[in-house]
């Protein structure tokens, strides 16, 4: 009778769900720019969360930060289209 081992395949599984957990409980957050405004005036985001900034005018939205927690340059966003940003580390961060 030939003897199959088993445990890489377990070992596998398990390192996938690990690095897996993670990604999942990450949250998609969605800001407006409507008006020359953004439709919330703060947000609060855990780190491994993303922002995504939605133009709903109907000319370019140009989107940064210059803050220490993240600096970030969505440059011109245009009009029905959307950039997102992912935040990997705490802090406040202006936009």
């Amino acid at each position: 009778m030939k003897r199959v081992h088993r445990t890489p395949v377990k070992l596998i599984a398990t390192f996938l769900l690990i690095f897996a957990a993670p990604v999942a409980m990450a949250a998609n957050h969605q800001v407006a720019l409507k008006d020359k405004a953004f439709d919330k005036e703060t947000l609060n985001v855990n780190v491994g969360d993303s922002v995504e900034f939605r133009n709903a005018d109907p000319y370019d939205h140009d989107v940064l930060s210059q803050s220490t927690a993240k600096t970030f340059d969505l440059d011109s966003v245009p009009p029905g289209e959307s950039g997102k940003i992912t935040f990997d580390k705490p802090g406040t961060v202006e936009v």
